[in-house]
């Protein structure tokens, strides 16, 4: 450390011993209070990652959780269109208000602002991400229980700008059988840790499809390689999702909170269990 040191590390080109690492985190609104933050990822796009985002989001909401999701997802968004939403948000003094589901999920996305749902998003990646941004510091969530961020597929700015900007306390990886999908994923992994995020488990989708008629259990996109992939990272895998088009219709109509099924309620238990063992062990927000 010089003698003419300001402690000012943002202002300082010195590579001393006591710099502090810079801290890009931003606090939310003034107005929100969000206690638990789990982003959901993927490597590749097309293995269900919203609709795994969604269903968490509409059985914590069953729980009696206060719940909002965040749609990263900015050239890509759906998670209006699985809820029904069709309402536009809007400002205000204290900043932009979230749609609701008919059910009381908060929600932000760039087609709640868009004149048309249909319109692309034709952006360079820094407007992206500080869109992202902006859904973060500027909505007005109010008292937040649980908030799932959908986001883009992939490891690129918007990943990043999330792990930098936005203090998560887990993500969840979803994936699908094949095996390509398998080091897609462990890119994910990799970036999860090189940016000090912990890694909640892995959920794998469209893993087998049970027939209505006679009850066999086919494997349309080949024997699950998760078991290795997770053990390899030494992360649990939450559960595996059969293929069910059931899903996808409510989804597409607009029905998302109308799920029925019990196999994704171990997801939600083993979130609410990895959730407390973060905040023992990674010091995050409680």
């Amino acid at each position: 450390m010089s003698e003419n040191c300001s402690h000012n590390c943002g202002s300082c080109s010195s590579n001393c011993s006591s710099r502090k690492p810079a801290d890009f985190l931003v606090p939310p609104n003034e107005h929100s209070k969000i206690k638990k933050v789990i982003a959901v990822v993927s490597g590749k796009g097309g293995v269900g990652k919203s609709m795994v985002t969604s269903t968490m989001a509409v059985l914590t909401n069953r729980r009696g959780k206060k719940t909002a999701i965040l749609d990263a997802d900015i050239t890509g968004p759906s998670i209006p269109k699985a809820f029904g939403v069709t309402e536009k948000a809007y400002g205000t003094q204290m900043g932009i208000l979230p749609c609701e589901s008919k059910k009381g999920i908060e929600m932000m996305s760039v087609n709640l602002l868009l004149d048309n749902d249909t319109d692309p998003v034709v952006w360079r990646g820094p407007v992206i991400a500080e869109t992202v941004k902006q859904f973060w510091k500027d909505v007005v969530w109010g008292d937040v229980d649980y908030m799932f961020i959908d986001m883009p597929p992939g490891t690129g700015d918007v990943p990043l700008t999330v792990f930098q900007s936005i203090a998560i306390d887990g993500i969840i990886i979803v994936t699908s059988p094949q095996e390509l999908v398998g080091m897609i994923v462990d890119k994910a992994v990799k970036m999860a840790e090189m940016m000090n995020v912990p890694i909640l488990g892995i959920v794998e989708n469209m893993s087998y499809f049970k027939c209505p008629d006679c009850g066999g259990i086919h494997h349309i996109f080949g024997e699950s390689q998760i078991e290795a992939i997770a053990a390899k990272h030494n992360i649990p895998v939450v559960c595996k999702l059969p293929i069910d088009p059931a899903i996808a219709a409510k989804c597409d109509r607009g029905a998302a909170e109308e799920y029925e099924g019990e196999w994704l309620d171990p997801m939600v238990d083993f979130l609410e269990k990895a959730l407390k063992i973060c905040l023992e062990f990674f010091n995050i927000k409680g």
